[in-house]
């Protein structure tokens, strides 16, 4: 079972979570990206609400179209819980519904975005259907933008953003994909507990997005076990800088985290 709180950690663990988690997270723009910086925001189904949120108001003060991705799968328990947990969107139906459905509510009902403004694909169960029934639906409606803006749960959007890379890759016509997590999480330890920087709602419990951190490199890795070309061939290739490895092999053998990481069930 997860807790809401997570004791404090040692400057070095908490240096090394951050290099990945900034690293994961992929954010190409200084700033929320401006109109001119694509014709397309796609949004693929999450449970951080804070990502949800920025990627609503993008859509809310832009004419671009809003494509949400995401059907029912391991993960969607956790848009429910955050859902019900949501001080504002706790009305919206949840249980047996797709992440996009229940999305695209959030995206008209509270955001006020034209219907007509959001495409929804209910159907994928994980990431790689998520790029690959996405572009089953643009082909299918002739959407062809020359640029894109991604966005997913920051501990999966460089993975997300390859996965859409590889499955355009024989296109003739392929998107420039812009990658915007909508937020970049920074942990901070005082002498009690470990929290996020952010003070916002729906955001992952502390270990809970350290887990989903550490469980990244192990896919975005091209080698023979994980997704990139020499392995399984669900994303392309990612050049992961040295800095990254070095902090996720640090935090591997990081003897007290993996403790504190059992303890709450991980």
């Amino acid at each position: 079972m997860l807790t809401t709180t997570f004791p404090a950690l040692q400057a070095t663990t908490l240096d090394a979570i951050n290099t990945l988690g900034e690293w994961l997270s992929h954010n190409e723009f200084d700033a929320p990206p401006a109109v001119s910086d694509g014709e397309l925001i796609i949004l693929a189904g999450n449970a951080v609400i804070p990502t949800i949120d920025a990627a609503c108001q993008l859509a809310a003060n832009s004419e671009l179209p809003l494509l949400i991705t995401g059907g029912i799968g391991h993960s969607t328990t956790f848009l429910y819980g955050a859902i019900a947990k949501h001080p504002r969107y706790n009305t919206i139906p949840t249980t047996g519904r797709a992440e996009a459905a229940i999305i695209s509510d959030i995206a008209t009902q509270f955001w006020k975005i034209p219907a007509e403004k959001v495409l929804t694909e209910e159907k994928s169960s994980n990431c790689g259907e998520n790029a690959r029934f996405t572009f089953d639906l643009m082909q299918t409606l002739q959407i062809t933008p020359a640029s894109a803006i991604i966005i997913q749960d920051p501990t999966m959007q460089r993975r997300t953003v390859a996965t859409f890379d590889r499955v355009w890759q024989s296109e003739a016509h392929k998107p420039r994909w812009r990658s915007w997590p909508g937020i970049v999480p920074v942990l901070l330890s005082n002498d009690t507990q470990t929290t996020f920087s952010l003070d916002e709602k729906g955001l992952w419990p502390v270990a809970r997005y350290v887990s989903l951190a550490l469980g990244e490199i192990p896919r975005i890795r091209d080698d023979a076990q994980g997704y990139g070309p020499q392995g399984r061939d669900f994303i392309s290739h990612v050049d992961i800088p040295a800095a990254v490895i070095n902090a996720w092999e640090f935090l591997a053998r990081d003897a007290a985290l993996a403790q504190l990481m059992r303890e709450r069930g991980l």
